[in-house]
């Protein structure tokens, strides 16, 4: 099967599979849950657990993302794309509002009794976002997105797997995370690790910048000095002759 191109499937490449935010639902309180969610949902799949998380209906839903300076980044408007093709980092927050009614949710509501529904109950339900996605084969229920989806997927493991076939141990690299400053070390390890899925890459970084010294959770990938370990994704790694920065060195006049 041919590697899909990543501009032809429509999706953007994100550094990783998963994104941890703040839900909030009033712009008036500062108490806000904080939750992680997978990057491969759907804005209609993140609507149904919100639902059941704030109680707003998911039809009548939008979503407003803010960083961390409080500026609004994006409305998340569009059902059928995908959460990690919208512009959502690690700290910023989610406001929940429902449109029809008007209704100011609390989610520090310690007075009122808790209402909970399980899954299977919620399954039982036929008025609600889920049953109405099920009748009409839209988002995960649909097998036409669903397969758009699972090539996506595969796409993304080809441009991992391909980008990791030009990275060997011993290269110097670059390596760029998003709202990171870049960083230079030396590949030391290429490949699958037991704490994230997909393609890492391990570096000795040029400078103690780092979260580890090549292992993480008592498993070692690679051995270097504390806190100049590094795991990066692979679609963050540029190798080449990239000389250590000397933080001493003054700039040209």
């Amino acid at each position: 099967m041919e590697a899909m191109d990543i501009a032809d499937a429509g999706f953007s490449v994100v550094s990783s599979d998963f994104v941890k935010v703040f839900v909030s639902v009033s712009t008036s309180s500062t108490y806000s849950a904080e939750k992680s969610f997978a990057k491969g949902i759907t804005i209609a799949d993140l609507k149904c657990k919100l639902e059941l998380m704030t109680g707003a209906t998911a039809g009548s839903m939008q979503l407003t993302v803010v960083d961390k300076a409080g500026n609004r980044v994006c409305l998340l408007d569009d059902n059928s794309r995908l959460l990690g093709s919208y512009p959502v980092d690690h700290g910023m927050v989610i406001f929940v509002a429902d449109t029809t009614p008007k209704h100011t949710f609390d989610l520090d509501s310690s007075e009122v009794p808790k209402f909970e529904l399980s899954d299977e109950k919620y399954s039982e339900r036929r008025d609600t976002v889920r049953a109405h996605l099920e009748r009409n084969r839209l988002g995960k229920y649909d097998p036409a997105r669903e397969e758009q989806l699972r090539q996506e997927r595969e796409a993304l493991e080809a441009l991992e797997a391909e980008l990791a076939s030009k990275i060997t141990i011993g290269n110097r690299c670059e390596v760029s995370v998003p709202d990171q400053p870049v960083r230079r070390g030396l590949v030391m390890f290429v490949g699958n690790v037991h704490f994230k899925p997909g393609l890492w890459v391990g570096v000795k970084l040029d400078e103690p910048c780092g979260k580890n010294d090549g292992s993480v959770e008592g498993q070692r990938y690679f051995t270097c000095p504390a806190k100049y370990g590094s795991f990066v994704k692979v679609t963050n790694i540029r190798v080449g002759d990239f000389p250590e920065i000397d933080p001493f060195e003054e700039d040209e006049m």
